[in-house]
């Protein structure tokens, strides 16, 4: 039988701005797929977006979340189907149908030739969330900051929350290597977000496969792919935009720390790895960064951090000397020729010392290696 969800799926107090706390999705509740078509279609008000039955994935969970944040479809019913006669009637389709049309709220990304991207330096094929994403992220975005859609950090967000976030899922939903490689992977990770909402579908071993029992396991997979959302937004909003500006400041004195322009001094500590990359490259920084130097809040002492190269890499441009790594103390500053040392990684990514003007001395010396 064709169910929906009814509007307790998320009540009207869950708004983007004002969101309580997600139940934990494992928990069981009342199935919320308790009126039918024929009932809705009395609820003129109320949209209704559809998206297929059956087993799902992040894409569609994370794209029927996303659009009931949105203005027009905002506490839309979600209906679960692949009737074409059904689907024709709803005011958006997800994921089902075979049409992209964003003039008529039609989000598939299954049918031949379909080949969009969000575009903006990014290539990689959109899932019908990416899709949700590319035609109302900014609303959605907008509405967190409170502020309206054409303000920067809209678009500066709108760019991070998609690199950070939504291009894995689009990629992982379309069959898209991370790598260019034929090698296998080295290890098995089945704790991506679209592996853990995969588990959320029906267990074959599970005697009850009834629509509801599946439309029960659909709203904790929208609930899990939302809250990851709504967090990866919210972190990004409080946390990463307000560090920006400090590495710009930084990156502006990287001569006035050294007259190589290699070294960078953090004065408040921030995330700054991301931020690096990308300004390095705006402000065609030459030649980059290779050491970043901070204060550890719980020690008071000062790190030195060798710069990767690239973001998702292990291997740093310019790692500290191999003669010093796996000492400490005293043996490292004998070794060093730097007093005040207290560790390098055996790795040579990071090592410490007691005051600034030691952590400089090493990233100093590090450079002439």
């Amino acid at each position: 039988m064709l169910r929906t969800f009814s509007k307790s799926l998320f009540s009207s107090s869950h708004r983007l701005l004002k969101l309580k706390p997600f139940p934990n999705p494992r928990i069981r509740r009342r199935s919320p797929f308790h009126h039918t078509i024929s009932h809705m279609t009395t609820a003129v008000s109320v949209k209704r977006v559809g998206t297929h039955n059956g087993s799902f994935h992040c894409d569609e969970a994370l794209g029927c979340f996303m659009i009931r944040l949105t203005q027009k479809f905002s506490d839309a019913h979600i209906v679960r189907t692949r009737d074409p006669q059904v689907l024709e009637s709803l005011d958006a389709v997800l994921d089902v149908g075979g049409v992209y049309d964003p003039i008529k709220d039609r989000y598939d990304h299954h049918q031949k030739g379909f080949e969009e991207v969000l575009g903006h330096g990014f290539n990689t094929k959109l899932s019908s969330a990416g899709l949700v994403y590319k035609h109302f992220g900014k609303e959605i975005i907008a509405k967190e900051l409170q502020v309206d859609e054409d303000h920067p950090d809209v678009f500066r967000l709108f760019l991070a929350v998609y690199k950070s976030f939504m291009e894995a899922i689009d990629a992982i939903d379309n069959g898209i290597n991370q790598y260019d490689t034929e090698q296998p992977p080295r290890y098995v990770n089945n704790t991506h977000l679209s592996s853990r909402v995969g588990k959320l579908n029906l267990d074959w071993t599970n005697p009850d496969q009834s629509s509801e029992k599946e439309n029960e396991a659909f709203e904790r997979a929208m609930a899990l792919a939302g809250s990851e959302f709504l967090d990866c937004l919210r972190n990004l909003a409080r946390s990463w935009l307000p560090a920006r500006a400090i590495v710009i400041k930084c990156l502006e004195a990287r001569f006035d720390v050294d007259p190589s322009g290699e070294i960078m001094v953090l004065n408040n500590f921030c995330p700054w790895k991301l931020h690096l990359f990308e300004l390095e490259e705006e402000m065609k920084i030459s030649p980059p960064i290779k050491y970043v130097l901070y204060q550890d809040d719980r020690s008071k002492s000062w790190r030195v951090q060798a710069v990767a190269v690239a973001p998702d890499r292990f291997e740093n441009r310019k790692g500290l000397p191999s003669q010093w790594r796996g000492l400490r103390d005293e043996e490292l500053s004998k070794e060093s020729g730097i007093p005040g040392c207290v560790f390098v990684h055996m790795s040579g990514f990071i090592g410490g010392n007691h005051t600034y003007e030691g952590a400089l001395a090493m990233a100093k010396a590090a450079l002439r290696l």
